[in-house]
């Protein structure tokens, strides 16, 4: 769990941010691919995100069911993982299991606010210890200073780009398929294979 506080972008933006695909494609550096893949209620999808992690280890890759509400000045997104028919695990990533992750976002001010970051996950694999102190000390406390820059700049960005189009503010402007959540089923790690790391060393 990790939390930063942001004296000069408002919520909302920060809100933005967190749920807009087309600009986490230009920020986050550790993107493979991310897309969302249906709705299952006005505030709830299923998504998909592959990311890079450090060398030498398999990349990762994960399926989640993500929702979302405003209210009270807080602003909250949590998912966790869920099977796909249409998205198994891949023969070059590792699929990890998302089992409770979350933002929480909570207005200080008319332009400040406060983040919580909070990531519940299993990465799959008998990992170094390496990699779990890199992740805790290192790796999630630059997410979210990269995250911070790129609120700062959001503003602007999205002026370029669609500027009206936000469907996790405005359900109607979503299109997406629609999906029962009785076709979707909780992913458990134990039904995941098992890649041995541990024995890998860091590369500098």
């Amino acid at each position: 769990q990790c939390r930063i506080d942001i004296p000069d972008v408002p919520a909302e933006t920060v809100y933005d941010v967190l749920h807009d695909v087309e600009y986490r494609r230009k920020w986050d550096t550790n993107v493979i691919d991310t897309h969302d893949i249906a709705q299952v209620a006005a505030n709830a999808d299923v998504g998909y995100y592959a990311w890079r992690c450090p060398k030498p280890l398999k990349n990762r890759d994960v399926v989640t069911l993500r929702s979302w509400q405003v209210q009270d000045g807080y602003h909250t997104i949590i998912n966790f993982s869920v099977k796909h028919p249409k998205y198994p695990p891949r023969k070059d990533l590792v699929r990890a299991v998302s089992l409770l992750t979350g933002y929480l976002v909570h207005s200080t001010g008319p332009s400040s606010c406060s983040l919580t970051y909070l990531a519940q996950v299993d990465p799959k694999g008998s990992l170094p210890k390496w990699v779990v102190n890199k992740a805790s000390q290192y790796l999630a406390p630059r997410m979210l200073k990269k995250l911070h820059k790129a609120c700062v700049k959001y503003p602007a960005w999205k002026q370029q780009h669609d500027v009206s189009m936000k469907p996790w503010l405005y359900p109607e402007q979503n299109k997406l398929p629609a999906l029962a959540l009785s076709e979707l089923v909780l992913q458990r790690a134990a039904s995941l294979e098992n890649i041995d790391e541990s024995g890998l060393s860091e590369v500098k």
